[in-house]
């Protein structure tokens, strides 16, 4: 039996929804209130539930819980982690984060997650995740009116590049890892998968040059990247309603970005997808062609 984490999400229910489609899985949901049909109730922050929500569990999907200050994700993971050696799973797949992000402050959760999961008696398959296309996408519809009114696309990238990878190919890969270590299971058999780290980068990327080009195509009219200093950044987010933490996270992000470090060299997705990857210049180019990005 499959259990999926994180299944409100979009990644979650994704996945979810792929490992449904399969004939042959008993496929259940992990949410933390426990409503619905094959949902078992899994609070990250009352770990009396996981016992309970674990039981019978061969293959956890463990779709990480961020959104949070980083030691209240080390204990919600370390929650998980701890209850899955205890009720006896036999291989966790872990949503971690791509390598070409590992300097930027999102990364350390996810590192010290992967340490717990390694020193963990169950087999493990870590697939790290790069970033989502559609977070470059929605930077761009955002800028649209702006970008209308003045000509210029402005935006904290500096000359760097970030590469996007489609949540529905990582989705794709995390269903086709689950399904084939669960496959392996009931033949008695060791998943292909375990002890294996997929880095699942973007096969292509963009820079703030790229986007305000593919701007100018959607509005009909000359658009211009202007880079946008740190700490105009960190102003303009202080104005707003974040999170402290997510302020924090978000220069950092920038800050990589900026460094040249978001650019992927290589990635295993290709190798794990039945079809070419979705390209992030495609994405954004059609998103503003179908008018998804208003004008």
């Amino acid at each position: 039996m499959i259990l999926v984490t994180g299944v409100s999400g979009a990644l979650g229910g994704l996945v979810l929804a792929g490992l449904r489609a399969q004939p042959d899985l008993e496929v259940l949901a992990g949410s933390s209130s426990g409503d619905g049909d094959a949902v078992r109730r899994l609070d990250f922050d009352d770990p009396a539930t996981l016992a309970a929500g674990l039981d019978g569990v061969d293959v956890l999907v463990f779709v990480s819980a961020g959104y949070a200050e980083d030691d209240v994700v080390f204990a919600r993971h370390g929650a998980l982690v701890a209850a899955a050696a205890a009720a006896g799973v036999r291989h966790v797949i872990y949503t971690s984060l791509s390598a070409s992000a590992h300097y930027t402050s999102i990364s350390v959760p996810h590192l010290w997650t992967e340490k717990q999961l390694a020193a963990a008696p169950f087999d493990v398959t870590v697939l790290r995740n790069g970033f989502y296309s559609e977070l470059t996408v929605g930077l761009a519809a955002d800028a649209v009116e702006s970008a209308s009114a003045t000509g210029v696309f402005a935006a904290p990238f500096g000359t760097g590049r970030i590469s996007g990878v489609s949540r529905q190919d990582l989705a794709e890969v995390a269903v086709r890892v689950a399904a084939e270590t669960e496959r392996a299971l009931k033949a008695d058999e060791v998943s292909p998968h375990a002890g294996r780290t997929y880095e699942l980068e973007g096969v292509d990327s963009l820079d703030g040059i790229e986007i305000a080009e593919l701007l100018s195509e959607s509005l009909g009219r000359p658009v211009e990247y202007r880079d946008v200093s740190l700490s105009d950044l960190r102003t303009g987010l202080l104005a707003g309603d974040l999170d402290a933490y997510r302020i924090g996270h978000s220069v950092s992000l920038f800050s990589n970005l900026k460094a040249g470090f978001l650019q992927a060299t290589s990635s295993d997705l290709p190798a794990l997808l039945p079809t070419a990857p979705r390209s992030i210049r495609a994405e954004l180019a059609a998103a503003l062609s179908a008018g998804a990005v208003p004008a």
